[in-house]
């Protein structure tokens, strides 16, 4: 019998901040995938009490030179139902995707003191949305087009960095308010592809049809979490969720909301109740 390979001496969460460190995003990808699967082979440890401070000259999240990032309302826009336009949608998704991976990566290193499950669920989630990231910028390439051709923006690596110094606040409005918005988006995305009706567009209805899926395990990570965050401080999750919004300026969601994945990702009728009222 074949003896086990020795636990790597970086810890799991040291290579998650060395994954997201990286610029290349193939490399990021690679490396993500790696990690996940040697912790799935018992390759390598965790130490949730680590406390870790990435380089002071490193660009944190590493990000190659494009897409150009603008603000949100500068970010050209144009109809599916052109080849261009179709490309500038799915790039517009796989961008949102290589955001989630280092939304992830950074939820596996940097917070310190949680159960041994919360940096498990974050390095699950950075693997599959590397998948989704693959399977995107793998139809980009079909289209002529690759992960960078078009500008983009940052509204979601911007509120991780306002959630950077409370974890609660991060699993409040990062999965569970800006992510939970995908399960809301793709319906109506896919419908109007399914109009396209062309074999790209079906192609792209496919791969969020996966997309989705994930997301509803993803954005249930965030509520779990966010629930156990609120048990452990003796706060009431619904009010504090409203306090945390306000203080950190999380977008107002508007309907239509995708009701069934919500539910699926967790969220009770208290919580739908009170999305009817915003």
């Amino acid at each position: 019998m074949q003896a086990p390979a020795p636990l790597s001496p970086v810890s799991l969460r040291a290579q998650a901040l060395q994954a997201l460190c990286l610029t290349d995003p193939g490399h990021k990808v690679a490396a993500t995938h790696a990690l996940f699967e040697a912790w799935q082979a018992g390759h390598t440890r965790l130490d949730a009490a680590e406390h870790l401070r990435p380089d002071a000259g490193t660009p944190l999240p590493g990000r190659p030179d494009r897409p150009v990032l603008l603000a949100p309302v500068d970010v050209p826009q144009r109809s599916p139902f052109t080849p261009e336009g179709l490309a500038m949608l799915l790039h517009a998704v796989t961008h949102i995707e290589f955001n989630a991976i280092n939304l992830a990566l950074d939820a596996v290193w940097r917070f310190p003191g949680m159960p041994d499950a919360f940096y498990t669920d974050w390095l699950r989630v950075a693997h599959e949305e590397a998948i989704h990231f693959g399977l995107l910028r793998a139809h980009l390439h079909s289209l002529g087009h690759d992960y960078g051709d078009f500008a983009a923006h940052n509204s979601l690596w911007e509120m991780c960095v306002r959630t950077q110094d409370d974890i609660t606040a991060r699993m409040a409005l990062v999965p569970r308010t800006l992510e939970a918005r995908g399960l809301d988006a793709t319906p109506p995305m896919q419908a109007r592809l399914r109009k396209v009706g062309t074999p790209a567009a079906l192609r792209a209805v496919e791969i969020l049809d996966v997309i989705l899926r994930d997301e509803i395990g993803h954005v249930a990570v965030g509520n779990r979490w966010y629930g156990w965050l609120c048990a452990q401080q003796g706060i009431e999750p619904l009010s504090h969720y409203r306090q945390l919004a306000r203080a950190h300026s999380a977008p107002r969601l508007k309907p239509p909301f995708n009701d069934a994945a919500r539910r699926a990702a967790g969220f009770s009728d208290l919580e739908m109740q009170e999305l009817m009222k915003a």
